[in-house]
């Protein structure tokens, strides 16, 4: 039996450790599109790329890894020259990956309330409910991080209760909203791009602004009973149009 489409993903990502170029055969040479503007176009970009961090001696740990449709999300952690948390997205067509997005920022913590940024439950459960909680996120992202609605935000959790993984935030969804509120710093969410689910587990990816600065923020979320119970977060600035070495955007 073949094995799972993320325990391919995990192969792949942990190819950067090894120096293998066999779970790189996972990935289309002819038809792969790459969404990270920092990294050549092409298959052939990426086993040059993961053959070259290898000789670094990284440490690569894949926390989290769900299958969502064609879609594999992961929840990562990158020990290179400095340390790094990552979320990568990967889509397949058929057998074989054919695009990929990531959003990878410094590691730091633990935050006020002692947590890691990827510390947590691992397993996705109640794959019953995947399109409940994905809908439950998107709205909490659309109605309230988007639109600022903050008079909903304690109607997706229970008693302003949220468990953060946030480097800067201590738990509760006040914390939140502080942090996408109208400071110079805050973050502000402008557009959903995407919202991938499995079980209680919902990742979405917005484009926006901190700081002043043009913005990534991919956003994970743990759904306990209809309710958002969890947070981990990645947030990476997007580099200026000249700089990309390739033409496909980061989202």
């Amino acid at each position: 039996m073949p094995p799972s489409r993320p325990d391919q993903i995990r192969a792949l990502l942990k190819s950067i450790e090894t120096g293998e170029s066999g779970p790189i055969a996972v990935v289309n040479q002819a038809r792969y599109i790459q969404h990270n503007p920092q990294t050549l176009e092409g298959s052939e970009g990426l086993e040059e790329l993961f053959k070259r961090l290898s000789l670094t001696n990284p440490k690569v740990n894949i926390v989290r890894a769900f299958e969502d449709g064609d879609f594999v999300f992961g929840h990562t952690e990158y020990d290179f020259s400095t340390r790094r948390i990552g979320f990568e997205v990967f889509r397949y067509d058929g057998d074989q990956v054919v695009e990929h997005w990531d959003n990878i920022q410094a590691r730091r913590g633990p935050n006020p309330s002692g947590r890691s940024m990827v510390d947590g439950p691992v397993e996705a459960r109640d794959l019953d409910l995947t399109e409940a909680n994905r809908a439950l996120v998107s709205r909490f992202v659309d109605e309230v991080l988007i639109a600022q609605n903050w008079g909903r935000m304690d109607g997706f959790c229970v008693d302003g209760q949220l468990i953060q993984h946030d480097a800067d935030l201590p738990d509760g969804v006040e914390a939140l909203r502080i942090s996408v509120g109208p400071q110079e710093t805050a973050k502000q969410y402008q557009h959903r791009h995407r919202t991938l689910a499995c079980g209680d587990f919902v990742l979405t990816v917005c484009e926006g602004d901190q700081a002043g600065k043009h913005s990534s923020f991919y956003d994970m979320f743990r759904v306990q009973e209809g309710k958002l119970a969890e947070h981990w977060n990645t947030v990476e600035r997007v580099p200026p149009r000249e700089v990309w070495k390739n033409d496909n955007g980061k989202f």
